[in-house]
C-alpha cells in the first residue's frame, strides 16, 4: 500500500458528520468513496490490509502453502514474447529452468497461484491427489471475481502448467570439487477438469464429476519436505501483483532460513534479486530499484514488522531473522 486515506466519520445513516449531505437524501458509503478520494479498489485493498492484521494479532491466520522452487525462482510475471519457450532464473546456488510446451506455452502472471492451489490442497488432503468439486472453490480461494474470464485464465493456466517441463537444483562446488545436484519434473501426472466456463455450475454436475489432479510424485515430495507456509489473504490481496507477491513470497522463507547476522543481497547484477524474480524487461537497474521499492512499501503494508529494509544507497535488501517473532511459523 502506498497510501492510506482518511475517511471522515459517518453518522447512523452512513453520512459524513457536519457535512451538507446530512440534511440531504441518504448516501450509501460506497456513492461517498469517490468524493474523497477512495475507489472501490483502494478500498479493498485496505480492507483485505485490516483483515489480515487483525487474524495476525488474533493467531487465527488462514495459511497457503507453496513450492520451494518458485518461492526461489519467479515464474515470468508478464506473458513472454510468441515463440518463448525457456524460463531460467538463478537464486545463490539455485537455479530454475522451465521449458514450456509449443501449444501452450511459458507459464506466467496469475499461473502462479496454481502451484499454491495444489501444494495447499495436497498438504491439506495428505496425497498427491487432490480433489475439488468447482472451478469457483480455486476463484474463492483467492478472492477473485466468478466470471467467465477468470474461469477462462484458470484453465488456460493448468494447460500450461501441466505441459510445462521443471529443470530445478544446485551446483556447487565445495572444496574445489564441482557437485551438481539436479532434478527434473513435470507438476502434474494427471488432470481430469470439469470447469464450467459459463460460469453458472450446477451443483449436481459438479457433484458427479468432480475435478481431480495427480501431483507427479517428484513434486508432492518436494512440497511436502520443503514446506512454506504464507498467508492466504496476503497471497490473494497480491493474485493480480505478481512482482509482489513473489517478493512476499520470497521474504517469508528467505527471513525464516536466516541465522546470526542479517543476509544483505544486491538487487540487481548477477547474483541478485532481479535474477531470482520473475522480473524482465527493466533496462535500467535504477527502474528496477524504483519499482521494487514501491514493492516492499506494499507488502509492508500488510506486514508492518517485516524484516526486510533497502539499504541506504538503494543497491541492497538487507534480512533480518524472522524466528524471534515470525508472520508465520514455517512446518
Amino acid at each position: 500500500m502506498e497510501q492510506f486515506w482518511h475517511i471522515p466519520p459517518l453518522n447512523a445513516a452512513n453520512r459524513p458528520i457536519g457535512s451538507a449531505c446530512a440534511a440531504s437524501d441518504p448516501q450509501s458509503i460506497g456513492s461517498l468513496l469517490p468524493a474523497i478520494g477512495i475507489t472501490k479498489r483502494r478500498l479493498k485493498k485496505v480492507e483485505a490490509v485490516v483483515l489480515v492484521r487483525e487474524q495476525r494479532e488474533s493467531g487465527r491466520q488462514d495459511l497457503a502453502y507453496n513450492a520451494r522452487p518458485f518461492v526461489l525462482c519467479g515464474l515470468p510475471l508478464r506473458r513472454p514474447p510468441a515463440g518463448q519457450l525457456t524460463h531460467s532464473r538463478h537464486s545463490g546456488k539455485f537455479f530454475l529452468n522451465i521449458i514450456g510446451h509449443p501449444q501452450f506455452g511459458l507459464p506466467f502472471g496469475q499461473d502462479r497461484l496454481i502451484p499454491i492451489w495444489v501444494a495447499t490442497l495436497a498438504l491439506r488432503q495428505k496425497s498427491r491427489t487432490i480433489r475439488f468439486q468447482t472451478a469457483s472453490e480455486m476463484l474463492d480461494f483467492f478472492n477473485l471475481p466468478p466470471d467467465g474470464y477468470h474461469y477462462q485464465r484458470i484453465v488456460q493456466g493448468f494447460r500450461r502448467i501441466f505441459s510445462a517441463t521443471i529443470f530445478f537444483g544446485t551446483e556447487d562446488q565445495p572444496a574445489g570439487d564441482n557437485v551438481i545436484d539436479w532434478s527434473r519434473f513435470h507438476f502434474f501426472d494427471r488432470m481430469k477438469l470439469w470447469f464450467d466456463t459459463t460460469v453458472q455450475e450446477a451443483p449436481r454436475a459438479a457433484e458427479e464429476r468432480g475435478n481431480l489432479v495427480t501431483l507427479s510424485e517428484s513434486f508432492y515430495r518436494e512440497i511436502d519436505e520443503h514446506r512454506i507456509p504464507v498467508e492466504r489473504h496476503v497471497v490473494a490481496a497480491l493474485a493480480n501483483a505478481p512482482g509482489v507477491l513473489d517478493l512476499y513470497l520470497w521474504i517469508v522463507w528467505k527471513s525464516w532460513t536466516i541465522n546470526g547476522r542479517p543476509a544483505q543481497i544486491p538487487l540487481t547484477g548477477p547474483s541478485g534479486l532481479s535474477e531470482q524474480l520473475g522480473t524482465s524487461g527493466y533496462s535500467r537497474d535504477r527502474r528496477f530499484r524504483g519499482k521494487f521499492i514501491s514493492w516492499l512499501r506494499q507488502i509492508k503494508a500488510f506486514w508492518p514488522n517485516c524484516p526486510a529494509t533497502i539499504s541506504p544507497c538503494h543497491r541492497y535488501l538487507v534480512v533480518k531473522s524472522s524466528k524471534s517473532s515470525p508472520a508465520i511459523k514455517p512446518a
